[in-house]
């Protein structure tokens, strides 16, 4: 049963936003006291958050499809409905977020930090906040949006100081089980590690974690045994420890080429060349691997390797191994910059700039593109003709029908708005003036107008009728 998960593809999908609710308030003596319907609530997004209590991807593995609630619809009285709940997923420290195309959108490093892998939809406006002065009574709501969705793949790479690499059963097990208080198995066949071993090691007032990252071998770089699935762990190293191993007992082996071979896949991974280098030569408590280990040493200081003679068994020259490389991270740690404040940059859109495209298709169709056409557009019902007469005041104040005439779109020619997948097309009719001759005063009911007085009335009657007198006596028959 798999235990230790580090590279997982999870599908996300962020909460609807609710749907604005059209509503007119009613009591009595007053049956239509004008729009009182509600925002819809918006919908919870999907954040990753980085929790040190979390060492595996192993839950994401099993369950990959994960979503947050939808926003709750709005209703009379003014009421808004509930925003929907987020989705806090806690990820190990170390997680890299990437696209399926192998973009890094996010690097998750450091406890609490957090990521939103999916934004909620937003909630439709209720017809109480569309109404404004010339709109009265609008008799139609806006819907909400969809929240976002799409897949994403997280992985995990082991946050650690120090990384121990060489050939399996070279004894990086047992030197991390003596270093720190880590328990790995251990036994004398290879491919023993399966998972990434994590250790503390305190060396004087320099405290760093030590990595056993599992056996490589040749071809590793290329998916060949274990080494590919965990050379990722790795990346983010100070320094890289060889552990050779001085008393193997395989004929076809040495230290010096299991150096050459490990370094060979190490070069080919990439993106390690500039890490500092350690040899650690193991297992000298053994005659044979005493001999041997004084025998090539000189050959790797030639090379500029620093060496270090050790037996895990034995626990011999354990400190000067835990302290030389205590200095080397202290070292690094120095090196690196210092974070800088961070600056809030504002890039001004261009003053011609007018927030959406429109391009002629070889279909012949005519597709505008921008961030509020398709919103708007996802918050229309299209079941109510006030609120299609509502989207396209929208897009002709937003200056979408000067924009098509400009294209060459003729009366009749089809327009799409928004991705191809997810579209709503239509005729165009540019004389339509954005349908408000089709549909009039929209929103104006004057049954909610305030009240003449009598006085008044009675004018406005007499008024009418004179006017209508001198239209018939004009055109009467002869």
């Amino acid at each position: 049963m798999t235990t230790f998960v580090d590279r997982v593809e999870l599908h996300v999908a962020a909460g609807n936003g609710g749907h604005g609710c059209a509503s007119v308030h009613r009591e009595k003596f007053k049956p239509l006291g004008g729009p009182d319907g509600g925002n819809g609530g918006r919908g919870g997004d999907v954040i990753l958050v980085v929790d040190q209590s979390v060492t595996t991807l192993l839950d994401y593995h099993h369950s990959p499809h994960r979503k947050a609630t939808n926003g709750k619809p709005g209703e009379g009285g003014n009421r808004s409905g509930k925003d929907g709940h987020d989705l806090v997923l806690p990820v190990p420290d170390g997680t890299v977020v990437l696209d399926k195309r192998g973009n890094v959108l996010a690097d998750l490093v450091g406890e609490g930090t957090t990521y939103v892998a999916a934004d909620g939809g937003r909630g439709g406006l209720g017809n109480a906040a569309l109404a404004s002065a010339r709109r009265k009574a609008p008799g139609f709501a806006l819907l909400g949006e969809p929240g976002r969705s799409g897949d994403v793949v997280l992985e995990l790479k082991t946050v650690a100081d120090v990384a121990l690499v060489g050939y399996p059963s070279a004894g990086k097990s047992s030197l991390i089980s003596v270093l720190s208080a880590a328990k790995p198995k251990i036994a004398d066949y290879p491919f023993t590690t399966l998972v990434p071993n994590l250790g503390v090691v305190t060396a004087g007032s320099t405290v760093y974690t030590i990595a056993d990252v599992p056996g490589l071998i040749p071809g590793a770089s290329q998916g060949r045994g274990l080494g590919l699935e965990f050379l990722r762990h790795v990346e983010r190293c100070s320094v890289l420890v060889h552990v050779l191993d001085t008393a193997t007992l395989e004929s076809d082996r040495d230290p010096l080429t299991d150096l050459d071979v490990i370094e060979e896949e190490l070069t080919q991974y990439g993106g390690l060349d500039n890490r500092p280098r350690v040899v650690v030569l193991n297992k000298i408590d053994i005659p044979d691997g005493k001999d041997l280990a004084e025998m090539i040493r000189p050959d790797l200081e030639q090379r500029g390797y620093r060496v270090l003679e050790v037996s895990a068994v034995a626990h011999m020259g354990l400190k000067e191994l835990s302290f030389a490389l205590a200095e080397i991270v202290a070292k690094s740690r120095a090196d690196k910059p210092k974070e800088e404040a961070t600056r809030i940059v504002i890039r001004p859109k261009a003053v011609d700039d007018a927030g959406f495209s429109v391009a002629l298709e070889e279909d012949g169709i005519y597709r505008v593109r921008g961030e509020k056409p398709e919103r708007w557009v996802r918050q229309t019902d299209f079941n109510n003709d006030e609120a299609v007469g509502y989207l396209a005041d929208r897009l002709s104040r937003l200056g979408v029908e000067e924009r098509l005439m400009k294209a060459g779109a003729r009366a009749g020619d089809g327009v799409a708005i928004g991705p191809e997948e997810d579209a709503v097309v239509f005729d165009w009719e540019p004389t339509m003036m954005a349908g408000a001759e089709m549909l009039g005063r929209r929103g104006e009911d004057h049954r909610l107008e305030e009240p003449r007085p009598a006085a008044q009335r009675r004018r406005d009657r007499d008024a009418e009728r004179d006017e209508s007198q001198k239209e018939y006596d004009t055109f009467r028959p002869f």
